[in-house]
């Protein structure tokens, strides 16, 4: 699976990228940048759309997260630190 920080990073760069794209749509530059980061995701996700990709990849961010977060929950819960 693909490390969570790499993951997180795409994301955030297809947001700003598609952003970009919103503000300036005739922009060629800005539209190949957004679509190389789409196929990055679509690949790295195994997904055949970006949508399907940023979707699948924001679950999974959130997902790990919240796996590593709950043996930090349980030790507080049980008095640790």
């Amino acid at each position: 699976m693909p490390d969570t920080s790499v993951v997180a990073r795409l994301i955030a760069r297809y947001r700003a990228q598609e952003h970009r794209l919103l503000d300036a749509p005739h922009d060629e530059r800005a539209r190949r940048r957004f679509e190389d980061t789409a196929y990055t995701l679509c690949v790295l996700m195994c997904e055949r759309t970006a949508r399907d990709a940023v979707l699948a990849a924001e679950h999974y961010v959130h997902r790990r997260i919240r796996a590593a977060a709950q043996p930090v929950a349980a030790r507080r819960a049980a008095g640790g630190c």
